[in-house]
């Protein structure tokens, strides 16, 4: 499984980007920087990461920083990973 490739998919799907998603890097920005990653797009990025990569997000768990890129958003998927 690759990660970065597999969350940047889900970004595309989720947010209807039609393969833009794809070209984004670890340094690209995603909150306040794509306008259709609005607070109920976050919900629906969140569900479809928890089904994709069979992870649990607690409303606890985010913040802000944790959309603040492309790479903290593969991070934060990672560390909620099963070993």
């Amino acid at each position: 499984m690759n990660i970065d490739a597999d969350v940047l998919r889900t970004l595309d799907e989720v947010l209807s980007l039609k393969g833009r998603a794809l070209g984004f890097g670890r340094d690209t920005p995603l909150l306040g920087a794509i306008p259709e990653l609005d607070s109920m797009a976050v919900v629906g990025l969140i569900t479809s990461l928890e089904e994709r990569f069979g992870i649990v997000v607690d409303d606890d768990d985010i913040d802000g920083s944790t959309f603040e890129t492309v790479g903290s958003l593969v991070d934060f998927v990672a560390a909620r990973m099963p070993a």
